[in-house]
């Protein structure tokens, strides 16, 4: 590892927005809050992955993977982040290193593909990853990067998350680090008004922040940058003249707030787009701050005006599944924001909630979880999928929410499973997202294909007959004449 990386890790270790480095020594914070990934044990993402997903919704830049292609493949649109506009972060761009780069460096191979890029391609910019080969055999890719930004007179950002760092949780740190580095602050945006933000930590999957602009759009705030989801290079450069901050995802990219708040005293707080209760004291935050920060003191009534219709609406459309849902139990399976913020959702609609993962979640997170759902919430910290499938089986739970790793427990226990993280088809952001939610869970409980395969096959049935009939007979022979 190198000693710029190792610099780089030791200064997230220390990040002082983690609640968990805010009860440590100065000696503690330095060790970190992770342990190292082992060699073939990079189940749920490396470092590399973590960065790679964290930037990719940045969606008119070349995203440049330099290592085997495998490493490419494995990363590619593996979110379901959509754009409004450019769709080049789709493209797969890899610089695919033989045995031959192995050996001798591909440093040479990197920068004829940022060439190669810049010539087909012209984008604003080009991000370059860093990966597990690259990083062990050395190569300055930070060096190279210069050299081709003042070769080609374009931005060319290094991202050093080779996947040996760590877990995805800090490989989303290292990527936000990178913006933080060489694109947050180098361009002035156009206009600047009382009412920009920023939303960090919204990855737009399935076009969840689609449902929310036109919220804010009704109350004139201009989202400034999103990052990621979305985001467009230049946004993302001029993301310093914001007013306000908001950090959507379990603190994945905390770095970026606090240090926008330390260099350009930008403040920022914690919401989620997740429920109906949730959105509206989102919209209520961002009223606060922007009124705090200059914005005319009506922006707070015209919210308040806003957050009676769309609840008073949501409600309405909600009443008729809330009268079947009630009192149907929900397994949740996922981890981070969605841990509580889909809890409160979920229960708005009348549904229990018997368990709830926190392997991804941080201690403010499980602390939100204890607030709504008691002191003697059921919080899974890592569970296997034997426990799932026992659980469903025994109707502990009528319905299964989680990723897409996890349904095929759910169907061999002939149990309903709704998709909830990133894999996911349907948005569930925002007032109009809770009514989609609520919707998608009503179709998977109440489908009929699941009275049809809970029904005993024809030939156990007639099995289970020909054992009963057998029985009878040998009992009846059995008694004396």
């Amino acid at each position: 590892m190198s000693a710029s990386l190792k610099a780089k890790i030791a200064e997230v270790f220390e990040e002082p927005g983690c609640d968990k480095n805010q009860g440590k020594s100065e000696k503690e914070r330095k060790k970190g809050c992770t342990k190292q990934l082992t060699p073939g044990a990079a189940a749920g993402g490396c470092a590399f992955d973590g960065a790679k997903i964290a930037l990719q919704p940045i969606v008119d830049v070349a995203h440049l993977v330099h290592g085997p292609i495998a490493c490419e493949g494995n990363s590619w649109d593996n979110r379901h982040s959509a754009s409004s506009g450019s769709t080049l972060y789709r493209t797969g761009f890899t610089t695919d290193i033989n045995e031959l780069d192995v050996i001798y460096g591909a440093e040479k191979r990197l920068f004829k593909s940022i060439r190669e890029i810049c010539e087909k391609y012209d984008p604003p910019a080009i991000f370059v990853y860093q990966t597990c080969v690259t990083g062990l055999i050395g190569d300055d890719i930070e060096a190279v990067c210069k050299r081709a930004a003042e070769k080609f007179n374009k931005p060319v950002i290094p991202v050093n998350a080779p996947g040996f760092a760590g877990p995805k949780n800090l490989g989303n740190k290292l990527g936000a680090e990178a913006l933080l580095d060489y694109v947050v602050g180098t361009i002035e945006p156009d206009t600047t008004t009382p009412y920009d933000i920023n939303i960090i930590g919204e990855y737009n999957l399935s076009g969840e922040l689609w449902q929310v602009k036109p919220l804010l759009d009704a109350l004139g705030v201009r989202i400034l940058s999103c990052i990621s989801g979305d985001g467009r290079y230049k946004e993302v450069a001029s993301a310093h003249r914001a007013k306000a901050n908001m950090m959507v995802c379990s603190k994945s990219m905390i770095n970026i707030a606090t240090k926008m708040q330390q260099r350009w005293d930008i403040p920022y707080f914690e919401g989620s787009f997740y429920g109906i209760g949730d959105m509206s004291e989102t919209l209520r935050e961002i009223a606060r701050l922007l009124v705090e920060r200059g914005a005319p003191a009506e922006l707070k009534e015209r919210t308040e005006a806003l957050i009676a219709v769309e609840e008073a609406r949501a409600w309405e459309r909600i009443r008729g599944y809330k009268q079947r849902l009630t009192g149907k139990k929900v397994l949740l399976i996922t981890g981070g924001v969605k841990s509580w913020s889909v809890v409160a959702a979920l229960q708005e609609a009348g549904l229990e909630v018997v368990g709830t993962s926190i392997k991804k979640s941080t201690k403010e997170d499980k602390e939100k979880i204890k607030e709504i759902m008691g002191d003697d919430a059921h919080m899974i910290d890592d569970m296997t999928p034997r426990q799932m499938y026992a659980m469903l089986r025994d109707a502990k739970a009528d319905i299964m929410l989680s990723g897409g790793r996890s349904q095929f427990v759910a169907l061999k226990a002939r149990m309903p499973w709704m998709d909830i993280n990133q894999e996911r088809h349907h948005a569930f952001a925002g007032y109009e997202g809770m009514v989609t939610m609520i919707a998608e869970i009503d179709k998977a409980l109440f489908n009929p294909m699941w009275a049809e395969v809970r029904t005993p096959a024809p030939w156990e049935t007639v099995d289970t007959l020909l054992i009963e009939q057998s029985a009878e007979q040998l009992a009846s022979e059995a008694q004396p004449a």
